[in-house]
């Protein structure tokens, strides 16, 4: 499942953070402001002189010129925009092309159930209910999530358990948007709360998916799944 990155693609050095949806970024040597597609923190990829690449925007009713969308981290790229799993997924179960939920026959965005919006619903001979997360930590070989607390995530979590309890088969999909992870882990550290109430979806029936993507400066596509653990420590 491969997805274009449209558009005039840049190389640039991270230089700050200004808040979660502003940085600073060295373009043909000129400081630019860069909006930032997602809202994790990301301290151990946005350091001041990371290799960064940028989409050049042309709105001009845009406060920033440009969208930050890749980092290098040890010759490793990382697409770091957050819309990125919901458009992959999206994309992928309209044509057919994942291995998962095959008695569908609509797709959906943004359907709400209970008292939560979910990014992807399937309608057909059994409906299923999908979260899509971005992932973009990865520790020595685990990729983990989230990379700061989410009460929504947790929210989101309880809401699948409770689907998955009145007959909704339900899942959440981690796509690794880098290709070093072989293995995923929630991230009992960053926030104890979500990681355990993975766990707990996971023990009823919620299923879990991660995947790891291929990047490229052009692409990005889902390569394989890969396993899952849930200690609080190694992997």
């Amino acid at each position: 499942m491969k997805l274009k990155i449209d558009g005039n693609i840049l190389e640039g050095y991270f230089h700050r953070r200004v808040n979660r949806f502003i940085a600073e970024v060295y373009i043909n040597n000129k400081l630019e402001k860069a909006h930032v597609p997602n809202t994790g923190r990301m301290k151990e990829l946005l350091v001041e002189g990371a290799k960064v690449l940028v989409r050049k925007v042309e709105k001009t009713e845009r406060k920033t010129k440009f969208d930050l969308l890749m980092v290098y981290y040890n010759n490793i790229l990382v697409n770091i925009d957050s819309k990125i799993p919901n458009i992959l997924l999206y994309k992928g179960f309209q044509e057919k092309k994942l291995n998962y939920f095959k008695e569908y026959n609509e797709v959906k965005r943004e359907v709400t159930y209970g008292n939560s919006r979910f990014d992807i619903g399937l309608i057909g001979k059994e409906n299923a209910l999908i979260e899509a997360k971005c992932v973009t930590f990865v520790r020595n070989k685990i990729a983990m999530f989230p990379d700061a607390p989410t009460k929504r995530g947790v929210k989101h979590i309880n809401e699948l358990i409770k689907a998955t309890k009145e007959g909704v088969k339900t899942a959440v999909f981690f796509i690794i948007q880098r290709d070093d992870a072989e293995v995923f882990m929630p991230n009992w550290e960053m926030d104890k709360e979500f990681s355990s109430c993975l766990r707990k979806a996971y023990n009823n029936g919620v299923k879990i998916v991660p995947l790891i993507c291929k990047v490229t400066r052009k692409t990005i596509c889902i390569d394989k799944e890969i396993d899952i653990k849930f200690k609080k420590t190694g992997g």
